[in-house]
């Protein structure tokens, strides 16, 4: 007989029918992307998308093309862990893509050189404000987020304005600034200090140490315990004393600094700003979170699961490529993909609930 635990109402618990964390599956479905893009290589290309049978890089893995796959996903992935977080607590966000372009085009120009090669920076968008230290153009750019989500969360949570109308407005002004700070202009030439924050791998490394942090935030703090409650049920976790609509703001406002992190790191590694950035980072991130199991009803989901997720994009990103197939097909792949996760989420739910 299978040991069985005493639970609320007189309700006991088999401890052999506990369900499979749902992170396993996310990994066995980036293992099985990977076997089919290997097997499709091998077939039409004749090559390995993954591993290097000439032993180039010292080991038997394609260590090119592994960074790549990493270094692609990077930027929008530290967008998805706010993401990630927003849609546990029940909501959605909008904006993030917004927030990015203008945050870059913000905190840029608070990091440019007066002079190139002796000449006067001709990208220069204010006089005497140049070769300031880099942690300049970083709290600018923070107090950017702090600011589009602070007004997000405030919208939500006291004028009770449904999420997705309110990060819509704030996608829509947030682009409007990024196009008006500059007229439309790029913004370019930051110092080297700056440059440095995109430079490399540093994005991968950015993007996994933020993934640690909140992994141990929404595990094992108040925080985390709180944005679960709220995204389960928000009425019994207002009657069990959370502050529900200040902590709907603080998750927003995480959120939205989160995507302008990424706006810092996008225009280092470009070394220039531009109105356009960040277009449809919002729904890419969405559909790495959705990927990664996070369920759209809110209360389920987790960042290692997002951080599979975006694992799951940048394979199908570059096993495309690797395949010499037009860009419009990972659209549509990844179009696919979204609906059936979310699709089996559903089914998930039902079989769930008709177990209890």
């Amino acid at each position: 007989m299978s040991k069985s635990s005493q639970g609320i109402g007189g309700l006991t618990f088999d401890d052999k029918k506990k369900a499979r964390a749902p992170e396993w599956n996310v990994f066995f479905a980036l293992i099985l992307i990977v076997v089919i893009f290997e097997g499709l290589g091998a077939m039409l290309m004749g090559q390995s998308l993954l591993f290097d049978s000439a032993d180039r890089f010292g080991s038997i893995f394609n260590e090119a093309r592994l960074k790549i796959i990493i270094l692609q996903v990077s930027i929008i992935g530290i967008i998805a862990l706010g993401s990630t977080q927003v849609i546990i607590l029940g909501g959605i966000d909008l904006s993030p893509g917004s927030i990015v372009g203008a945050t870059a085009m913000i905190a840029m120009s608070f990091a440019q050189v007066a002079e190139i090669n002796g000449m006067a920076n001709p990208k220069l968008m204010f006089d005497g404000i140049s070769d300031l230290p880099v942690l300049v153009p970083i709290i600018v750019g923070i107090l950017c987020g702090v600011l589009a989500g602070g007004i997000n969360g405030a919208l939500i949570a006291y004028t009770k304005i449904p999420p997705f109308i309110a990060t819509l407005g704030m996608m829509v002004f947030a682009r409007g600034v990024a196009k008006w700070w500059s007229k439309g202009q790029p913004i370019s030439f930051p110092t080297d200090s700056y440059a440095a924050l995109g430079a490399g791998m540093t994005p991968v490394f950015i993007f996994i140490a933020l993934a640690i942090l909140f992994h141990l935030i929404l595990k094992y703090t108040v925080y985390g315990k709180h944005t679960y409650a709220i995204g389960s049920n928000e009425q019994a976790s207002r009657m069990s004393g959370i502050k529900v609509e200040r902590h709907k703001v603080l998750v927003y406002t995480i959120a939205a600094v989160l995507a302008a992190l990424a706006a810092i790191v996008l225009s280092s590694k470009n070394l220039t700003a531009q109105a356009g950035m960040g277009v449809m980072y919002e729904l890419d991130a969405i559909a790495m979170t959705v990927i990664g199991g996070v369920s759209l009803s809110g209360g389920r989901g987790s960042i290692l699961g997002t951080v599979l997720g975006a694992l799951i994009f940048g394979v199908i990103i570059s096993g495309f490529t690797f395949l010499r197939l037009d860009a419009y097909y990972q659209e549509m792949v990844k179009g696919v993909i979204i609906v059936g996760a979310v699709v089996l989420d559903q089914y998930r739910q039902k079989r769930n609930a008709a177990r209890m």
